[in-house]
């Protein structure tokens, strides 16, 4: 590997830990909450973890492009460019409900290199290269092996703002699988998927920074992560479904054609 690409790796590691540290620092005490255009909330801890890892990767990388969920793009002149969800999971943590994260995504070239999420309520860190497997903690993770009748998968759970689409879509779910759950953070699905513990991820109301950390994960996890249509997920800005692999086409099938 790269000198660099060592130095980036471990800054985005460094960046999403100093976050979490922020993000459970202020847990239970959000001072400041205003509703953005599409009706999601956004906290002063939101914005005060996007500058900290702004910060940190302006110190070491000044080059690099950066795209945030809540400020303007940082076009830079390197090759590198970071993409960041500084608190996936918000309204979660303004319930004060502990599932919640960071999400780290840089690619090169345009192509997908570095995954990273953080879940600091319980200490997990997620990370990958690509080409060299996904970990959890250091330990290395694989999706699962399960079958469509036997998967447990998690759900999107915004359903007002898509509500006869998701519906419809949630519908044809039902009576395929075991069962169906909703973590209302895309870090907490994509994360499940990758270590196994739930057998695919659907969303719908998808921006880069929801997938970007976590859908490499998946895939150095031995799973698969594409649009609704089966495009690649770095390709595309609009519904994603990530899963193990093995019932990703079937998925696939039950959601085609929704309108």
């Amino acid at each position: 590997m790269k000198k660099e690409s060592v130095e980036i790796f471990e800054l985005g590691k460094k960046a999403a830990l100093a976050a979490g540290r922020i993000l459970m620092d202020n847990f239970g005490s959000v001072n400041e909450v205003s509703k953005k255009a599409d009706g999601s909330l956004v906290t002063n801890v939101d914005i005060e973890v996007e500058k900290r890892i702004v910060c940190l990767i302006r110190d070491k990388f000044p080059e690099h492009s950066i795209l945030t969920e809540e400020t303007p793009e940082i076009n830079g002149k390197s090759e590198y460019r970071w993409i960041i969800d500084p608190l996936d999971g918000t309204h979660n943590y303004f319930h004060e409900i502990d599932i919640f994260g960071v999400s780290i995504g840089i690619t090169h070239l345009d192509d997908p290199v570095i995954g990273i999420i953080y879940l600091p309520a319980t200490r997990q860190l997620y990370c990958c290269e690509k080409g060299r497997g996904a970990y959890l903690n250091g330990k290395r993770i694989q999706v699962s092996r399960r079958k469509l009748e036997d998967a447990c998968i998690t759900h999107n759970s915004s359903f007002r703002r898509d509500s006869k689409r998701m519906l419809e879509g949630f519908r044809r779910l039902v009576d395929s699988v075991f069962n169906i759950r909703m973590f209302g953070a895309c870090v907490r699905g994509l994360s499940s998927v990758a270590e196994g513990k739930v057998d695919a991820d659907i969303q719908y109301n998808v921006k880069p920074w929801d997938i970007y950390g976590g859908a490499l994960i998946v895939e150095e996890a031995g799973g698969k992560v594409t649009d609704f249509s089966g495009k690649p997920w770095y390709l595309s800005s609009g519904p994603y479904i990530s899963s193990n692999g093995l019932i990703h086409d079937e998925i696939r099938k039950l959601l085609s054609n929704l309108s």
